[in-house]
């Protein structure tokens, strides 16, 4: 059963392997409570394998996994996981109110209030049609959608991709805020290391589908960068001391 007490996910020796080899061999790793999580490296690297593998729409070839305490089941992400990706699957033909009620009717800790409020700060129009949206503006209802849930973990891939610069750096400012006011641990997967900077407290980098570097960005800065090292930059130096390729 899920416990407060559990970090939201453990991995020991994961491993993940298709017809074409290994997308992610032996990882050990866990991801803290109520940090902001940098998963970052190349493409290829195994981040979406391990995230399909947090929502259980992946089995493990090897090792286990655990989301709260619990194995992830294959019959439907863990109730205290939210997960969004760039595609944001979302119905067109569906008004902003019409996908608020669906998120009511499959979700059992929904908050229909919460949600609403979301949308209404982003100035986002109830009576229209989602197809009729800007990307702004349909990536706000995604996450309205996944915060209504009351999430204890938000999983991020690539969800800010298809927004200009401002509006990328307006809607993460203002999911970030939200999860810290609500304790939400969130785990950000991104190819812009530049919006990760002061974003992430802890970063976990993969590359050739095993764990490279993982903690507190703080402590790894000591570690392993100069005096002034940005996040992007120890990536990116890490990456070139293993002679993996960006």
């Amino acid at each position: 059963m899920e416990s407060r007490e559990h970090p939201p996910v453990v991995a020991e020796n994961l491993g993940k392997k298709y017809s074409r080899g290994w997308a992610l061999r032996d990882c050990t790793l866990q991801i803290p409570a109520g940090r902001v999580v940098a998963l970052v490296g190349p493409n290829g690297a195994g981040k979406s394998t391990l995230m399909g593998m947090i929502t259980g729409l992946l089995r493990p070839t090897a090792g286990r996994i655990t989301v709260f305490g619990d194995a992830p089941n294959g019959r439907g992400m863990h109730p205290a996981v939210a997960f969004l990706t760039q595609a944001k699957p979302l119905y067109p033909q569906f008004t902003v109110t019409e996908t608020l009620r669906y998120g009511r009717t499959a979700n059992p800790g929904w908050d229909q209030a919460y949600a609403e409020q979301l949308v209404e700060r982003a100035q986002v129009p109830f009576a229209a049609k989602v197809g009729t949206l800007s990307g702004g503006q349909r990536t706000r209802v995604a996450l309205a959608l996944a915060l209504g849930k009351r999430p204890r973990l938000l999983m991020l891939d690539e969800p800010l991709a298809d927004l200009d610069p401002l509006a990328r750096e307006t809607v993460l400012q203002t999911l970030l805020h939200e999860c810290r006011v609500q304790g939400i641990t969130v785990l950000l997967s991104s190819h812009v290391l530049a919006e990760l900077e002061g974003v992430c407290d802890h970063l976990v980098l993969l590359a050739s589908g095993q764990v490279r570097l993982a903690g507190d960005v703080g402590r790894l800065l000591h570690q392993h960068g100069a005096p002034g090292m940005r996040l992007s930059q120890l990536v990116l130096a890490h990456m070139r001391s293993e002679g993996v390729a960006a």
